[in-house]
């Protein structure tokens, strides 16, 4: 029966799932509609937080963001069905889970920055990053609804949306208008000038380099100094979090 009709309506059914949920659902949808847990480089998103019809790709920004964990999952409230076979297998014997997401751990305050908190930021960098745009969201709200009188082209919500979304992406990903428009905003903001500065120096952090380890725990120190004394208390307090990462 099952290479009879049984068995190749099975087969075509798998055949016909999966390109048409992973190439045009997954990436599809997700990368255009949806939540991010992690502002990680591309524009992934988690579809919804149930992963069942799909073995948890639903969950496609967290996959993105640690793509070798065995767990889609990484909130309370997300559901992975992929999570849950692999976790029957392994309390039958039947498979090991070699790696999932790290989680993030917490210690004192380090106000002289050293090698380890070096590591751990660069280890938990999505979760630093996400952290850092919830940080500064308010400040960004509060001055591009100041310049709206200076930039009349701000005054339409989608408008204050794209540059909202401009501000999270790093500078090589935008299109050369949407630069130029971001520049523009910029230019009339120093307050936000600063803010997407600075998260472009942090995100050099773990970017490709040629610096050493004393050179890079240099750059944070130096990046920390700087967020506490730039007269943003958004920043300031961000910077006190981020010294804190164990």
């Amino acid at each position: 029966a099952l290479f009879g009709p049984i068995g190749l309506t099975v087969w075509a059914v798998q055949m016909l799932w999966i390109p048409f949920f992973a190439a045009g659902v997954i990436n599809g949808v997700g990368h255009y509609w949806g939540y991010r847990n992690y502002s990680c480089e591309d524009a992934s998103t988690n579809i919804v937080p149930w992963g069942i019809l799909i073995g948890g790709e639903e969950l496609h920004n967290n996959h993105h963001a640690y793509g070798s964990s065995a767990k889609l999952s990484s909130r309370w409230y997300e559901f992975d069905i992929g999570w849950a076979y692999i976790r029957g297998l392994e309390l039958l014997g039947l498979a090991h889970v070699k790696k999932v997401a790290p989680k993030v751990r917490w210690g004192e305050i380090k106000h002289f920055c050293d090698s380890d908190l070096l590591t751990a930021i660069i280890t938990h960098r999505y979760d630093v990053m996400t952290r850092y745009t919830r940080s500064v969201k308010q400040v960004c709200a509060q001055e591009l609804d100041k310049l709206k009188a200076a930039l009349p082209n701000l005054a339409a919500p989608d408008s204050i949306r794209s540059i909202g979304a401009w501000l999270q992406r790093e500078h090589t990903k935008l299109r050369e208008p949407e630069q130029t428009q971001l520049a523009a905003v910029l230019a009339q903001s120093p307050k936000l000038q600063t803010i997407y500065q600075m998260r472009e120096e942090l995100m050099a952090l773990w970017g490709r380099s040629n610096a050493s380890k004393e050179q890079l725990v240099k750059q944070l120190q130096d990046w920390c100094q700087r967020a506490e004394q730039s007269g943003i208390e958004a920043l300031r307090e961000f910077s006190l979090k981020l010294r804190s990462y164990a």
